[in-house]
């Protein structure tokens, strides 16, 4: 089949390789100049399946109350006469029930331990390179009433399937010896040894360089301006509409199958067609520093649960990123923010890296209530979404690619995940 992927992040770009190793004549569009350039671009580096926790959970409410007007809080939600907002808002409060968490922990946990084992099957199979560790992920804690209840939040993940232990202060230095700087500070950790990390951006462009060589064509600089309807099948999507950056004409595309991975802008594009779906940005910060000529930049990488900010290592350089903002679709980057970033690692790392010159950035990462992504076929029988992946966008974009390329050759997916109106036949 011809198909037309919308969106060339990690989502896009992995949706594609899957679907030209089906055999399909794919096309990637973005309106950017090259892959990853948006939400994939400097994310917190994590491939974080034992973080598969969505922030509805039941205490989170009463967390969003106290952070409401504080301007460096974790999670910021800057209420607005916003239907999508709101009607986001409301939802998100439903998924906080304690059936509905259990729910969404276990679809988390079974799309990132698929979606993991898919990346490194990928590896393996095409050396590709982001500067990938696997030395696990570490969760430390600040607060002691945060590592008292470590145990818990381990043993409540055990039963999905997650190995994530708790260790002492003196065990988490011999794994991370770089959290010797914390002191007194450090009241413990949570220990996840089969997590990787590794640069998202580095990943989507490699792998497109290598769908480029798999015969996936790509229009870069090109805005995709609308998707039309089939005017004898309105069950049908018949073309997109673009436009390329240094063309004054508009162009229709037409293929057997489209797959939408917009991120946050899935939802206005969506819109367009009649479609709602309950994807709304959640901005995300980030600081990128140099760590040659420095000694305590920590190799592990590591979370600090009392800031929900997660520091990474790639390579020479250090990933600083974390926080949340609910407060729609700007891009500013809000220099309070940032600074906090920069603020607790100088507390906790002082001598890890060049802290007097990051680089700052800041992307929309589109999440649903239940932080659990949309993939599979909407409404429309040729139109397939692959989006709302919120903070774990690159833990389970791999995954999500290949699931999505399973769905759109009419082959269910090996693995337990509430897919949209799935069809075909199982694997053979």
């Amino acid at each position: 089949m011809k198909v037309i992927v919308l969106g060339a992040g990690v989502i896009g770009i992995s949706s594609a390789w899957y679907l030209a190793k089906h055999g399909h004549d794919v096309t990637v569009v973005d309106r950017q100049r090259a892959a990853g350039l948006e939400t994939s671009f400097a994310n917190g580096a994590q491939v974080s399946v034992s973080q598969s926790e969505p922030w509805a959970a039941p205490g989170a409410p009463l967390k969003v109350l106290k952070w409401l007007f504080k301007e460096d809080a974790p999670l910021l939600f800057r209420p607005q006469f916003d239907w999508h907002q709101m009607s986001w808002g409301l939802e998100f409060l439903i998924e906080c029930l304690p059936s509905r968490y259990r729910f969404n922990i276990q679809q988390m946990v079974n799309l990132g331990l698929y979606s993991r084992q898919s990346l490194q099957a990928l590896r393996a199979e095409t050396g590709i390179d982001y500067d990938h560790a696997t030395r696990g992920i570490m969760q430390f804690y600040t607060e002691e009433s945060d590592y008292n209840g470590a145990a818990a939040a381990c043993a409540l993940l055990s039963k999905y399937g997650i190995e994530r232990h708790v260790v002492s202060p003196g065990e988490a230095i011999k794994i991370e010896p770089a959290l010797q700087s914390l002191g007194a500070k450090l009241k413990g950790a949570s220990y996840a040894e089969t997590d990787e990390s590794g640069d998202a951006f580095k990943y989507t462009q490699n792998l497109a360089a290598l769908c480029e060589t798999a015969g996936v064509k790509f229009l870069y600089d090109t805005t995709i301006e609308a998707i039309r309807i089939d005017s004898s099948d309105a069950n049908r999507i018949s073309s997109v509409v673009v436009k390329q950056k240094m063309s004054s004409t508009f162009d229709a595309m037409s293929a057997d199958a489209y797959v939408v991975c917009l991120g946050s802008y899935s939802t206005p594009m969506l819109r367009s067609i009649g479609m709602t779906i309950p994807v709304y940005p959640a901005k995300g910060y980030s600081a990128t520093l140099e760590t040659t000529g420095f000694s305590g930049a920590p190799h592990v990488s590591l979370t600090d649960e009392a800031q929900k900010i997660v520091f990474t290592r790639l390579g020479e350089r250090m990933r600083i990123a974390g926080t949340a903002e609910l407060a729609g679709y700007s891009t500013e980057l809000n220099m309070v923010r940032c600074e906090a970033l920069i603020k607790r690692a100088r507390e906790l790392f002082p001598n890890a890296a060049d802290y007097d010159h990051p680089q700052y950035w800041t992307g929309l990462r589109p999440s649903t209530p239940s932080n659990r992504p949309l993939i599979g076929r909407a409404q429309y029988s040729n139109l397939f979404l692959n989006t709302g992946h919120g903070t774990l966008g690159w833990t389970e974009g791999t995954g999500s690619g290949r699931a999505l390329a399973d769905l759109v050759s009419g082959i269910i997916p090996d693995v337990d995940y509430k897919f949209l109106h799935v069809d075909g036949k199982k694997r053979q």
